[in-house]
């Protein structure tokens, strides 16, 4: 009797797994056909300069699929996750098609420095939208007048502790009508630099990713105006065609923010990873106790130690006012542990409900957002 009932639950088994595995297969001939069709789209909007990434169109589809999901009962959430990871690598894809050359009569591009990670992004762009670019390094400054020579666009991507040296010493004979723009995560001094040097068009980029990004879909990239900015318009509608969005910004109010957003944050992971090293914390066995978040949060730290540890000196070390930030952290952690060390319960709960009221909606927005790569942390975790 248990043999026949084993044999019959093991039977069914079979049936239903193959019946899985036959709606498996309908799936992927499904995905192939939804990415074949965002092929032609993004051809289409290639063809006609269309960005790629449209935020009203990616809602408001996300928002009815989540409502079917809703009606089927199937979790609204798992289809906008199975719809953010399709997007994600139609993006990726959509590249290859090439993009739309807004500025047809620029004459060449000459990236200083296209050597360097951020130059060879910049430069694949560009090629991509049917740019010529020419490169320029610290070896070739010999053949600086014939590279330049001509040159529309001329695009500062050096390390930040030289970039306002290279604009004054080797980029004041630059064609009238020629663009100078610099890649810089600090705007304030090359982008007077670049002022001085030159009497032309002059704008200042800040590209908030790092040169490993897939695609420019949903990146950031500031703007800081200098002169003539009728003059490098059709830059920044290039930069909207790959997909990023423009923040324009005055430069001083840019660097203030970066000081909290690029300078305190790194040198916090610094000391962070610093730490674990001096109490040579055995990271196998971190993970083995970890919490999707902290898995996380470790990843964060090990990624800035992953990197080139120049480019993050440069970017810590780049302004004086990050110290002051810097300090203030300082000090505000020596008082939290103040508390913390003479037991005052209450004062942490009071303080933490006054940042939580400061957040304000941000709270709950974060949260929401942080669900899901937490989701994504934990499906690597376990997969």
């Amino acid at each position: 009797m248990d043999n026949n009932m084993n044999e019959k639950t093991t039977a069914d088994l079979e049936n239903l797994r193959d019946l899985i595995d036959g709606v498996d297969q309908q799936l992927l001939h499904l995905l192939r056909k939804r990415l074949d069709l965002v092929a032609q789209v993004g051809a289409v909007k290639h063809s006609a300069g269309v960005p790629i990434y449209a935020p009203q169109r990616e809602a408001s589809m996300l928002a009815k699929r989540r409502a079917e999901a809703q009606n089927m009962n199937v979790s609204p959430q798992l289809i906008e996750d199975i719809l953010r990871r399709l997007m994600r690598e139609s993006y990726l894809n959509e590249k290859d098609v090439g993009f739309k050359q807004v500025k047809q009569d620029l004459g060449h591009v000459v990236v200083v420095g296209g050597q360097g990670k951020l130059g060879q992004l910049f430069t694949q762009m560009l090629t991509l939208s049917g740019y010529k670019v020419k490169s320029i390094d610290k070896n070739d400054w010999q053949d600086a007048n014939a590279i330049f020579d001509g040159a529309g666009l001329v695009i500062v991507t050096v390390p930040i502790n030289v970039t306002c040296d290279v604009i004054r010493e080797k980029l004041t004979q630059l064609p009238s009508n020629c663009i100078l723009a610099d890649l810089t995560s600090i705007k304030e001094k090359p982008l007077a630099a670049m002022l001085a040097a030159h009497k032309g068009p002059v704008v200042g980029l800040h590209p908030m990713f790092g040169p490993d990004v897939g695609s420019l879909a949903k990146q950031v990239v500031v703007v800081c105006h200098g002169r003539q900015p009728e003059a490098y318009q059709w830059l920044l509608q290039q930069i909207e065609i790959w997909g990023a969005r423009i923040v324009e910004a005055e430069a001083e109010r840019h660097d203030n923010a970066m000081q909290l957003v690029q300078a305190m944050r790194h040198f916090s992971t610094f000391v962070y990873g610093l730490n674990l090293c001096k109490e040579e914390a055995d990271i196998d066995n971190l993970l083995q106790f970890s919490s999707p978040i902290y898995r996380l949060e470790l990843a964060m730290v090990g990624r800035l130690f992953a990197q080139d540890p120049e480019l993050y000196a440069d970017i810590i070390f780049a302004q004086q006012g990050s110290q002051h930030a810097i300090s203030d952290y300082l000090d505000n952690y020596r008082d939290a542990l103040a508390m913390l060390k003479s037991g005052n319960r209450q004062e942490f709960v009071t303080q933490f409900q006054r940042v939580a009221k400061w957040f304000g909606d941000f709270a709950p927005q974060f949260q929401h957002e942080s669900r899901a790569m937490l989701q994504s942390v934990n499906d690597m975790k376990t997969g």
